[in-house]
């Protein structure tokens, strides 16, 4: 049987070979947005009463239609769809004649025809864009008519003038005019004729066009009171269920949709109408709708076959020849995303060319990409990209990773002098690339429970509250789209990475680094859960329950992250989230224990993971290493781990510090504030026993080195609002905090080895200590570390201090020999993450399905 409709997903889909989620549908003119968000919640609310039949009156429906419009619930009455009231019409009217303005939608003619009525066609002039002239169809009427109009009409897309139309129904109050407004709610401002409140004018509305919902099949029709109370009774009962009743109920409610699908249509709209009109051989007509009528002037094709070349590649246009006073040459395309938009415009484009004399609108090259999102923070979505990172590398790809927006006081100086994360860092080195601000535009770094110094494009654009903040991502997300399509244009594949989880709801409406970057990249997602955790499922399933349908379609498939076990245990679980989501996974990834990378951000050192590792005790050294409520480039301490002859732990509590070899306070984001953290728990005094007592050696990194001197100066507030406050007093030396930060790669010499160290160095300190020890000094001889009198404290500000083989060598050995232990001398362990990004690819590879994954991103 054929259907002569667009929207014919299923069909149009087998021709083209594909899946029906894979076909860019622009044949049928719905809201590429989706549903509005709530209503996966109305319907799960009121599923239970679908257990009881539907009010045969769909009384609190009408109500709230008739509110809506200001009208009387009298006047109201909804409908299986507007598909059902227009069938129903014309057998209430008993009119003798349909007159029908054509181009128009097929079923007018079809409605009239069953219900037995001549239908007089009245043909629109190609030349006014087919708009309807209310002049013309007066002339036309000869009394007990039926006039039947789209208000805008399809397929074109015009407004009819609206006083035109009143005083026509003014001069034949016998004829009935049914005015279809399907799509009139993508038409901003716009006020129904039903306000006008004539006695033979009577409205048609869909609710599925625009709130995205034509399965729902829910439609109303407004009327005088006398001719609705006539299609009340014609009309079977419970046409309207339970769940499409609530569900109408609730989208008239949704004020924030319409505005924000006016805003993201109408741009969209036009920047699609420009593109077309540049084309090869194309007239587009102008539309109020959104959907456009376009029609072919060439003589080597027509519409069909433009159809049929572009649903190979899986895209699909309205053909209109089956239209009255079309042909051949007239297609009909919807208006859909931005993304969406430019593929459509990309495949027309090397089909037709472009006029001459027209710059060709800037489609945006869709780089090949793949995104990793989690159900929750530390779900080792970091970890999973560098190995995708790596993997894409070994198959031959140059591939870059990327992560809009980063919270992280874990970071990193790049050549150029540019500030970024630490997580992007080790991907770009899984991709064998230089790290590059592009990786991650965005930087957040907490200096307080309520707010965060902001760096974007790797310089610090000021400290914000989360309320600031918020104002100010519209800009963040600017820079972070422009950083991605530069990275993207210079390479084959993009791993991007997101961030915490995208079903946040508090935080959904101004993501910047989840779904809107998945849209902008065009990149499917992966979401990835930590079954170590446990709950994996019930996360998988309560993530994809929140999501609107427009980001629920992002998603390709689910990942098991961190499984001890027998995965074949997991099959049942597997099976019932694929059935209730719809969504496969794609991979169980096994627990890695030592994966010598580097950790994203604070939450496992906080928890002491990364320091778990038995030693040999009476061989080894011991380093206890100070949590700080604002710790920062906690990471300098990872290389320390390898070391076969250190216990390495965290201390949190005064009573936990006990009398090791050395104690290393890191890097703090906000150092007077966590300075105050000591001395309330009591660490500062203890810290100060063991430098008095000269068995431990202290050793102070950036923060740490600021917190040992004798003042701690923020007179910017750039931390904290403390002003002055005295230091440890464990070194000679003061420090100011100045605006301006200090960022550089730094290659210094520690004096007592003479070993020549490359680090980084971020900060905002500037630490005077004349006549103090120089612990280290840098090429162009200024000292970034220092030494007390009897040299049992070392402060400096030089990042990576550890990473460096041969000096943590010598550093360890030092320890050994103070504690009366032979050195080892030689070097025990070599930092370098190559191997294990090559043990974490080949693990990851055994456990992904990487082809699935390549097929989804287009690269195979």
């Amino acid at each position: 049987m054929s259907f002569e409709h667009g929207g014919y997903i299923r069909e149009l889909a087998e021709t083209a070979g594909c899946e029906t989620e894979q076909l860019l549908d622009f044949s049928a003119n719905i809201n590429p947005l989706g549903p509005p968000e709530k209503l996966r919640s109305v319907i799960a609310r009121r599923l239970a009463e679908v257990a009881h039949y539907p009010d045969p009156h769909s009384r609190n429906l009408c109500e709230a239609i008739a509110a809506h419009f200001r009208i009387s619930s009298a006047q109201v009455v909804p409908g299986n769809g507007s598909t059902e009231l227009l069938y129903a019409l014309p057998r209430v009217l008993n009119g003798r004649r349909a007159v029908i303005p054509v181009p128009s939608y097929l079923d007018y003619a079809t409605a009239v025809e069953r219900a037995g009525l001549e239908v007089r066609f009245l043909p629109l002039d190609e030349r006014n864009a087919f708009k309807i002239d209310w002049t013309v169809v007066s002339s036309h009427l000869q009394g007990q008519d039926m006039v039947i109009a789209g208000q805008p009409c399809n397929p074109v897309g015009t407004l009819f003038d609206i006083d035109s139309l009143l005083a026509c129904a003014a001069r034949h109050p016998a004829t009935f005019f049914v005015i279809d407004e399907a799509f009139a709610d993508f038409i901003q401002e716009y006020r129904s004729v039903i306000a006008y409140q004539r006695p033979n004018i009577i409205v048609l509305r869909s609710m599925t066009k625009f709130y995205g919902l034509p399965g729902i099949r829910l439609g109303y029709l407004l009327a005088p009171a006398v001719i609705a109370r006539q299609l009340r009774e014609w009309l079977p009962p419970w046409s309207v269920g339970t769940l499409a009743q609530a569900v109408g109920e609730a989208v008239l409610a949704q004020d924030a949709y319409a505005g924000r699908t006016h805003s993201e249509l109408c741009e969209g709209k036009a920047t699609l109408y420009r593109a077309l009109s540049e084309m090869i051989g194309i007239k587009v007509y102008p539309s109020s709708a959104n959907f456009f009528l376009a029609r072919l002037e060439r003589s080597d094709m027509d519409a069909r076959d433009l159809a049929r070349r572009l649903l190979s590649e899986r895209i699909a246009i309205r053909v209109c020849d089956n239209y009255r006073g079309l042909d051949r040459r007239y297609f009909r395309v919807a208006v859909r995303t931005r993304a969406d938009n430019e593929r459509l415009v990309d495949a027309m484009t090397r089909l037709l060319g472009t006029a001459a004399g027209c710059k060709a609108t800037a489609v945006r090259r869709r780089t090949p990409a793949i995104m990793l999102q989690g159900v929750s923070s530390n779900a080792g979505k970091s970890v999973l990209s560098a190995a995708l990172g790596r993997i894409l590398l070994q198959d031959g790809y140059d591939a870059a990773p990327f992560k809009a927006q980063n919270m992280s006081l874990n970071s990193f100086v790049t050549r150029d002098g540019c500030e970024m994360g630490r997580a992007q860092v080790v991907q770009a080195q899984a991709c064998r690339r230089d790290p590059d601000v592009r990786m991650n535009p965005v930087l957040l770094k907490p200096t307080a429970d309520n707010g965060s110094q902001v760096i974007v494009m790797g310089k610090a654009v000021g400290h914000m509250t989360v309320a600031q903040y918020i104002d100010f991502k519209p800009r963040a997300f600017a820079a972070a789209r422009q950083a991605y399509d530069a990275l993207a244009a210079e390479t084959e594949a993009i791993v991007i990475e997101g961030a915490g989880s995208p079903a946040e709801v508090n935080l959904k409406r101004h993501d910047i680094v989840n779904m809107a970057m998945a849209h902008h990249s065009g990149a499917p997602v992966l979401l990835v859960g930590d079954i170590d955790r446990g709950g994996v499922f019930a996360s998988f399933v309560g993530t994809f329950e929140l999501l609107c349908e427009v980001d629920r379609r992002t998603i390709a498939g689910f990942v098991i992250n961190r499984f001890r076990g027998q995965p074949d245990l997991l099959h049942d679980a597997l099976a019932y989230t694929a059935n209730y989501t719809g969504v496969p996974t794609y991979g169980v990834v096994p627990f890695i224990s030592e994966l010598g990378i580097p950790e994203e951000d604070s939450v496992s050192f906080k928890c002491g993971a990364t320091l778990a590792r038995p030693v040999a005790a009476d061989n080894a050294v011991s380093i206890a290493v100070i949590d700080l409520p604002h710790i920062a480039n906690f990471t300098d301490i990872d290389p320390l781990r390898l070391e076969p002859d250190v216990d390495l732990r965290v201390v949190r509590r005064s009573e936990e510090l006990g009398r090791p070899d050395a104690v290393i306070v890191p890097g703090s984001k906000n150092v007077l504030d966590d300075l105050a953290h000591l001395r309330r728990i009591g660490l500062a005094e203890r810290l100060s026993a063991l430098a008095h007592d000269g068995k431990t050696l202290l050793i102070g990194i950036c923060g740490g080195l600021q917190m040992f001197g004798e003042t701690i100066a923020d007179p910017h507030a750039i931390e904290s609002a403390r002003g002055v406050q005295p230091g440890l007093g464990l070194l000679a030396g003061a420090t100011v905090l100045a605006p301006e930060k200090v960022l550089r790669l730094t290659t210094a010499r520690h004096t007592p080895s003479g070993l020549s160290i490359k680090g980084y160095e971020i900060h905002h300190g500037h630490t005077a200590a004349p006549g103090s020890r120089v612990a280290f000094v840098r090429d162009d001889g200024e000292a970034v570390g220092f030494f007390s009198e009897n040299g049992r404290v070392i402060g400096t500000y030089l990042h990576g201090v550890f990473d460096d083989d041969a000096f943590r060598r010598w550093f360890v050995d030092d320890l050994r020999r103070r504690r009366g232990l032979t050195p080892l001398l030689h070097i025990q362990a070599f930092f370098d993450i190559e191997p294990a990004l090559d043990r974490l690819a080949a693990t990851v590879r055994a456990h992904l399905d990487v082809g699935r994954i390549y097929r989804k991103m287009g690269l195979k």
